[in-house]
């Protein structure tokens, strides 16, 4: 005879009920840390997708730096400096049209197969992707020669910079694209002939 006066009645023992009730609570333990987990995620992840606002005024102002130092060293002919400020991989389309490895700009300046005697920039736009790379449009005025050849105009140009994992910015990519005078410009002149069929 148990103490409650029925041989088949065993009463549930207090630690039975709360392993039980933790059973219970498991599934939603784990929902709550999945959940937690997700939110972590997913804030650093739209963390390291965005520079901090003074981060990316500081690497605007780094890359309008380095702008003034490509002019400086074009207009120079300063191949050391280039030399730094190119990537290994880099690819320029010139203002002809005609496509250079880093090698082959630095040999265009070291040889002055190209020298540029006025580089006047306006209009500079510096826009960031990430925190690593910069998109650098700006209207220039160029004078000087090229293969022997006198050379001014108006250019617009794009060039990419990359930002390497010690923190240097590095050109990657140019590419230039000469602005033609309107047609109602007096004086404007042409820059060959037209072709026949537009």
């Amino acid at each position: 005879m148990t103490r409650y006066g029925n041989p088949d009645y065993y009463p549930v023992r207090p630690m039975a009920q709360r392993s039980s009730q933790s059973r219970d609570r498991r599934p939603r333990i784990l929902l709550i840390a999945c959940a937690l987990l997700a939110a972590t995620t997913f804030a650093l992840a739209a963390h390291a997708n965005g520079a901090h606002p003074k981060r990316k005024d500081q690497y605007k102002h780094q890359v309008e730096q380095l702008e003034e130092t490509w002019r400086t060293a074009q207009l120079n002919a300063d191949v050391d400096t280039m030399d730094r400020l190119l990537s290994d991989d880099y690819v320029g389309i010139t203002m002809n049209g005609q496509v250079v490895t880093k090698a082959q700009q630095l040999d265009r300046m070291r040889n002055r197969n190209l020298v540029l005697t006025r580089i006047s920039l306006d209009d500079v736009k510096v826009k960031l992707i990430g925190t690593t790379t910069a998109v650098v449009t700006c209207l220039a005025q160029v004078e000087g020669t090229s293969d022997g050849a006198p050379m001014h105009g108006t250019y617009r140009y794009t060039r990419v910079y990359t930002r390497t994992p010690a923190g240097n910015w590095k050109i990657t990519n140019f590419e230039a694209t000469r602005v033609n005078p309107s047609p109602g410009r007096r004086g404007a002149r042409s820059e060959g002939p037209k072709p026949d069929n537009p």
